[in-house]
């Protein structure tokens, strides 16, 4: 009994194992709380992504399909794409690649209303430009140009599966990719 006394009397009349068990129930506590705001922050930012005009088309995608070359040649391709929506603006990826062929295209754009503007760049070849169009829902019409070049994309988007159409008028014709989530 002395010795359970004097034990007490060196922690402040408190038991050490009391304090340890109380410091250990507040860390998890803590942890607990700090999971629970980060859960939360990821649920409203993945909120924001599902709405607005793009959001059908948000995540990662691949697929396959086909380009078709200046002098009519066509080569089987592999793609994959990145969609990050936050409600009006979408920044984008897609790289498809072949054999011989490779393509990087990137683009940030804006919907007001219907009306789709931004811009594009195409890294392997170091050329960039503007976009305009008209879409939502998962449906879209675009144009991108730049000097001496223009070309017609179309989007088009039902649940998990995806086809873009691209055709131009330059070295690059064309492509028609079918992609899925």
């Amino acid at each position: 009994m002395e010795h359970l006394q004097a034990y007490r009397a060196a922690g402040g009349g408190k038991h050490r194992a009391n304090r340890q068990f109380m410091t250990s129930v507040l860390s998890r506590r803590r942890l607990i709380a700090a999971a629970a705001l980060f859960a939360a922050s990821v649920a409203n930012t993945e909120s924001k992504a599902q709405s607005g005009p793009f959001a059908p088309l948000a995540g990662s995608w691949s697929g396959s399909g086909t380009v078709t070359l200046d002098d009519g040649s066509t080569e089987r391709i592999r793609c994959r794409a990145k969609y990050a929506p936050i409600g009006p603006t979408m920044e984008m990826s897609l790289t498809c690649a072949s054999d011989a062929y490779k393509f990087n295209l990137g683009a940030n754009v804006k919907s007001e209303g219907s009306a789709i503007s931004g811009t594009w760049s195409e890294t392997s070849r170091n050329i960039s430009g503007s976009l305009q169009g008209r879409g939502g829902g998962g449906s879209y019409e675009l144009v991108a140009s730049t000097a001496g070049f223009n070309a017609n994309i179309s989007l088009k988007t039902s649940g998990s599966k995806q086809n873009v159409t691209m055709r131009a008028d330059s070295q690059f014709r064309g492509a028609n990719i079918t992609l899925s989530k």
